[in-house]
């Protein structure tokens, strides 16, 4: 696996000049690897954290995970103003 990468075209070099000198205080090498981890962390996050792997989340029978878990409605929902 090659230690160093060299980027000729002037184009990309300023443009990762620029972007390091906004983003990472002139570390170009940082600009770079924040501009490969972008795309990465992006892809972790496509799917949910839950049921990832079968059986890692189990949910009782009779349990709907789409209603409301609290029976009156908070504070926020019905406008009164809270004594404090």
């Amino acid at each position: 696996m090659p230690t160093v990468v060299t980027i000729n075209r002037p184009d990309v070099v300023a443009l990762i000049e620029a972007m390091a000198n906004k983003f990472t205080g002139g570390n170009k090498t940082e600009a770079v690897a924040l501009a490969m981890r972008r795309p990465r962390d992006q892809d972790a996050r496509v799917e949910s954290l839950f049921g990832l792997m079968r059986g890692s989340v189990r949910v009782r029978e009779g349990v709907d995970l789409t209603e409301p878990v609290f029976d009156e409605l908070t504070d926020a929902e019905t406008g009164r103003e809270l004594e404090h």
